[in-house]
């Protein structure tokens, strides 16, 4: 975008948004990891009047830090948020057979912990629903590069998927977030650019994107975990 003003970006996300519903034609939920991304969102939704119910994941593996964020949006907007989470039995199983880090051994080990703990919940999370709004940015990776900013989501049934911040850049999001006193993961302030589960994340060094510190022993145009692969 040639105008990177707030306002034109806040615009430019509630247009989406409205879109992206309407195309829906039915209930939409915002798939919510408590990132900057996603508060933002919450908070644009709130101030345009456009509704939007929310669901979480819990992995079982979330930093303390990220139920903090969670339990502010709850406090100032109001707005209920439901937990979904991964099947006891298939975590149970994993662990028993596998170990607790066996996700750093393989890139299938890491997409079957992924699965359980992520893809599966998030599939009941959809079910039923007509469509669905992340927070993914076009320049938080190469694995992001080719994103719409709403369109069909056919590994997901064909749902509808929105991604109003879509052009939005991290000086946007810090300055947006800044200027709104939104909740805000501590680890944020500690070099951490992008929050997943606990073992799966860390700070990332100068010069490195955004997402080089999710998965940091794998490549980077492996960096996915299923809920949103190309």
């Amino acid at each position: 975008m040639t105008d990177r003003s707030s306002e034109s970006l806040v615009a430019a996300a509630k247009e989406t948004l409205t879109a992206g519903i309407a195309a829906s034609g039915g209930q939409v939920w915002l798939a919510c990891s408590f990132s900057l991304e996603d508060v933002a969102i919450i908070d644009i939704a709130h101030h345009a009047g456009i509704s939007l119910r929310i669901f979480a994941l819990d992995t079982g593996r979330l930093n303390e830090e990220t139920y903090e964020v969670a339990d502010a949006l709850v406090e100032r907007y109001h707005l209920p948020i439901v937990w979904y989470f991964p099947q006891h039995g298939a975590v149970e199983q994993l662990e028993r057979a596998d170990g607790l880090f066996s996700f750093r051994e393989s890139l299938e080990k890491r997409h079957v912990c992924c699965g359980i703990r992520k893809v599966e919940p998030l599939s009941r999370a959809l079910h039923g629903v007509s469509g669905w709004v992340t927070g993914m940015r076009r320049e938080q990776s190469i694995t992001r590069t080719d994103l719409v900013s709403f369109g069909p989501d056919d590994l997901n049934g064909g749902i509808i998927k929105i991604n109003p911040l879509l052009e939005w850049r991290e000086g946007d999001l810090l300055a947006y977030t800044e200027s709104r006193r939104l909740p805000k993961n501590r680890l944020y302030n500690q070099g951490y650019r992008s929050i997943g589960c606990a073992p799966c994340t860390r700070a990332v060094e100068a010069g490195e994107d955004a997402r080089a510190g999710r998965w940091w022993w794998e490549n980077p145009e492996q960096k996915e975990c299923g809920l949103h692969r190309r």
